[in-house]
Parts: C-alpha cells; structure tokens; sequence
C-alpha cells in the first residue's frame, strides 16, 4: 500500500476523515498539525497566516515522517500547493492526494464550531483559499466532496485505492 495525503484547506475535514481512512486501511495515522514547530503555532494563534519559509522545516518533517512509513501511511496535510505537494512526492514515490474540496462557506462554518479545541482561528480561513493551488490534473489525485458524510467519503476513497 502507498501513502495517502488528505488534502485541503482548514475545516475541510483531513483529520476526521484521514482518522477514519487510516483505520479502514490499517495504516498509520500521520497528523500534520502535530509537526508544526512552536513559531507556527504561535503565528496561527495570532490569526497570521504562515508562509512558504514557515512551512519548509514543517514540510521536510511531514516528508521524513512519510520515509519512515515506507509500507504506507495516511498523512493529513493541507499541502495547499503544487511545490508543497511535489516535496512531499520525493519523499514518497508513487504518494496519492485526496483533496477534500470544500466551499469557503463550509469551512468557515467548521473552524468556528471547532475553535475552541483547535489553534487555528477562523480567521485564517480565507487565507488557505488564497493559497490554495487546485491539485486536479496532477498525477495521483483524487477530489472529493467534502461535504459528503465520512462514510461515503471512505467508500469513494478505498475504491479508488484499489483502482490505482
């Protein structure tokens, strides 16, 4: 089994759904947000968006985590753009993204009811749209909607595993 990457912007639903995949699957879980370095997490909690410079020591961690899980793993990582998403590639051939595509609407509405248990403010959430750059046409991508019940989501994600 290869790794799988749940993309997408805050509140599209990565580490619910990454969770859930993870279990059916039998892979490892790999939280993004939990390889965030204090400085980040201090900077989102101040309602300040991070920046490409900001995310390279994040990213080169989430790719060692990839190495270290080379029978495959399920990493939740927003990976809002195509050279975040190719770093995390040389890190792990043959890695495929689901992107959990989300309206900006929803995922302000998500972030707000979690607020409380999450460093990320609502804030932020026009800011990953600002970032985000569509994966749709790279190799190993699969969109989805987000907004489907998890249930499905998982049903639509481990068919395709199998079709790749």
């Amino acid at each position: 089994m290869k790794s799988v990457v749940m993309m997408g912007v805050a509140g599209c639903g990565k580490s619910f759904v990454g969770q859930l995949l993870a279990q059916t699957l039998g892979l490892p879980l790999v939280e993004g947000d939990e390889f965030h370095s204090e400085h980040n997490r201090d900077k989102m909690r101040q309602g300040l968006a991070l920046t490409d410079a900001d995310r390279a020591d994040w990213l080169a961690a989430l790719g060692q985590a990839l190495e270290q899980h080379a029978a495959g793993a399920v990493l939740t990582c927003s990976a809002l753009k195509r050279a975040y998403r190719d770093r995390l590639r040389r890190h792990a051939p043959g890695l495929r993204f689901v992107f959990l595509d989300v309206d900006a609407r929803t995922a302000h509405e998500r972030v707000t009811q979690r607020a409380i248990e999450h460093l990320f403010p609502a804030s932020l959430v026009a800011s990953q749209f600002t970032a985000l750059e569509s994966p749709l046409g790279e190799p190993g991508v699969l969109r989805v909607d987000a907004t489907q019940t998890p249930e499905h989501l998982i049903d639509i994600i481990v068919d395709w595993l199998d079709c790749v």
